[in-house]
């Protein structure tokens, strides 16, 4: 069966269209419990979301859709993704669902569920609940009654135990007193954790887009829009700048010259402190396919190896299971420290980071000069309709040329969209102009063969 529901991350769309309907809601809802549902057991499941507006109703319509048919269903109101991860798993509940889009501007809304592990679920359990979601007759039959109905309850202390466990994760005998920090908070689920989980540890803290009014998130800020917290970073002088996106599992830096620091300089910085303790599994490390050859080069410098992924957390994730190791994420600030949390956790990145420049006694600008930042170009090539880069004649033989005039200080990645008639063309290199010359020659030959 096709997909009709589930993406690379979870449930996405415009609100009160499908698949972000009500109607459509509830049935994943009495998908998800079905599927879910365990004979014997508390057969709970959390309920976090965003600061959107639309999460008032899509928040109803789950909770409604996984009572009918017998789960119970917590409920803890805007919280990050990675809180409500780590209170499924440490609640000894059957599932988490986050109710959030992610990046996306707040008339987007989706649907992210956990198992009770605090990792995305399988695939095959996806596709369980995308089946009967998408079966009009199915639950005719099967609905309880009675007794047999789920109820609702609120957890009223889940952003206290998120904050207390973040803060738990560096040593308690570190202060942050001393530090300047500006924290872009993108008017999202994390409002009310990152600037507190600071405060509390010492350091003065300026918050700014910390007023959700469930319309303004990720408008013009956030991990995404860092102009604003540059400016705040150098206005205030203060010694770093914090951005997350709207459901904070993500985080990007500014340093204190107003410099960004980005999930590649992140995991350099991490990786290779995590080494210096013995605490690095495997001495590696775990990317996609879009981070820069920089970073690779600066850890393979230190011992350290480097392994990519296709693009996602998920294929991240499951890389870091498979070989047992503990740090990865993506250039786009979504960082997973499986020592720490199952997902990406962008309060615990934050927090880690601020913790280094503390505990090193160096300035974030000088923990990330030595990691080199090679020139990278990204173009989308429009075809007519969607199409295997492989399959165009001549272009595989292109690309080799291409990656033996970069000599071995380069990369070359021709992709397709996943989700539009597109083929993305990328190339990274030591000279700037080289690249972008590259990049222009690949792309024109994708167009001139697809036209």
């Amino acid at each position: 069966m096709k997909k009709k529901l589930f993406g690379t991350d979870g449930i996405r769309g415009k609100v009160n269209q499908f698949p972000m309907s009500p109607e459509t809601v509830t049935r994943i809802g009495m998908a998800a419990a079905v599927a879910l549902k365990k004979k014997q057991g508390r057969n709970m499941v959390l309920i976090g979301k965003d600061t959107r507006l639309s999460g008032y109703m899509i928040e109803s319509a789950l909770t409604s859709g996984i009572c009918s048919m017998g789960m119970n269903v917590i409920l803890v109101g805007p919280l990050p993704t990675p809180g409500v991860a780590f209170l499924t798993k440490t609640l000894r509940l059957d599932a988490g669902v986050v109710i959030s889009a992610s990046h996306n501007p707040f008339d987007d809304n989706g649907i992210k569920f956990f198992s009770s592990q605090g990792f995305k679920l399988p695939d095959d359990v996806e596709g369980q609940i995308e089946e009967m979601a998408m079966d009009e007759g199915l639950f005719s039959q099967k609905r309880p009654t009675g007794h047999e109905i789920g109820k609702a309850f609120r957890l009223e202390d889940a952003k206290g135990r998120y904050i207390e466990y973040i803060k738990s994760t560096i040593p308690k005998n570190i202060s942050l007193e001393g530090l300047k920090i500006v924290v872009d908070c993108a008017n999202g689920a994390a409002y009310r954790i990152t600037p507190w989980v600071l405060e509390e540890l010492g350091a003065e803290v300026i918050t700014i887009n910390g007023k959700p009014d469930g319309m303004n998130i990720n408008e013009g800020c956030g991990s995404l829009h860092t102009e604003g917290l540059i400016e705040a970073v150098l206005s205030h002088k203060a010694d770093i700048g914090v951005a997350h996106d709207g459901d904070a599992d993500r985080t990007i830096l500014v340093d204190e010259k107003g410099g960004t620091v980005d999930g590649d300089h992140m995991i350099g910085i991490w990786a290779l402190e995590l080494k210096n303790e013995g605490r690095l599994p495997g001495e590696t490390v775990v990317s996609t396919v879009m981070s820069n050859l920089g970073v690779e080069r600066f850890l393979e410098g230190h011992g350290i190896k480097f392994l990519r992924t296709n693009v996602g957390d998920r294929f991240v994730t499951e890389q870091m299971l498979k070989g047992g190791f503990a740090l990865g994420g993506e250039q786009s600030g979504h960082i997973v420290n499986l020592h720490l949390n199952s997902t990406g956790d962008g309060p615990i990145t934050a927090l880690h980071m601020v913790y280094l420049v503390k505990k090193l006694g160096l300035p974030l600008s000088e923990l990330k000069a030595p990691i080199p930042v090679y020139p990278q170009v990204l173009e989308n090539v429009t075809v007519k309709s969607k199409v295997n880069p492989s399959s165009i004649p001549g272009l595989d033989a292109l690309i080799r040329n291409v990656e033996k005039e970069l000599g071995g200080n380069g990369r070359v990645l021709v992709r397709p969209s996943g989700t539009e008639p597109k083929i993305r063309v990328m190339v990274e290199g030591k000279d700037g102009g080289t690249v972008n010359r590259l990049v222009r020659q690949i792309s024109s030959f994708i167009r001139e063969k697809t036209a």
